[in-house]
């Protein structure tokens, strides 16, 4: 049985942080592939920042083109909305019946974790994999031992500050992938887009 990583996340945009530690993932730790879920809708984020679901897409697409490991998946864009982790897992078992999936989550995300749909169900039937975060202890009861966590390295670059420097017009090359720097212009728009849409003032 295939065993995948789903990384699942609004990659918005998609940046160094999300790419190195995947492949870290991929490389020291027991994964045929790891899958970039691109999610169109957070429940837990406010949708006045999120660029177009296609383009992140594509963004995501094109800075992991060259690693054999890495997949793009935009599974979610056919699910009900908003979309839930279980439902999605769920989905993706039923599709996919020779795949065993692994959820990879960060430390922040672990320890918000039972607001999240059917959290105690998505503990019971799928393994989880946590990632550190700055300022977030990875606390595991004993009695779930599908809970893993990764002596991952803390990587802390936010999309936030990303787009906030893309606004400013600063030169984050080195940020992101070579491949989405060249989108700058584009992704500018796209945030420029967001803003009218949503100014009421």
């Amino acid at each position: 049985m295939k065993t995948v990583g789903i990384f699942s996340g609004s990659f918005n945009p998609i940046h160094i942080g999300h790419l190195a530690l995947a492949n870290w993932i991929c490389e020291y730790e027991p994964l045929d592939e790891l899958w970039f879920l691109v999610t169109p809708h957070n429940p837990l984020k406010a949708e006045n920042t999120l660029m177009n679901d296609h383009f992140r897409l594509s963004l995501v697409e094109v800075s992991i083109k060259n690693y054999g490991k890495f997949r793009t998946s935009d599974f979610e864009f056919s699910l009900p909305r908003p979309s839930y982790t279980i439902h999605t897992l769920r989905a993706l078992r039923k599709a996919y019946p020779e795949v065993l999936f692994v959820l990879i989550v960060g430390s922040d995300s672990w320890s918000n974790l039972s607001r999240w749909k059917e959290s105690e169900a998505l503990i019971r039937e799928f393994p989880i994999w946590v990632y550190p975060r700055q300022g977030y202890e990875v606390a595991i009861p004993p009695d779930l031992p599908a809970v893993r966590c990764l002596n991952a390295p803390i990587i802390e670059i936010s999309s936030t500050f990303i787009r906030q420097a893309i606004r400013e017009e600063k030169d984050v090359r080195f940020f992101l992938s070579e491949a989405v720097w060249e989108y700058i212009p584009e992704i500018r728009k796209s945030l420029e887009r967001n803003e009218k849409k949503y100014s009421f003032g």
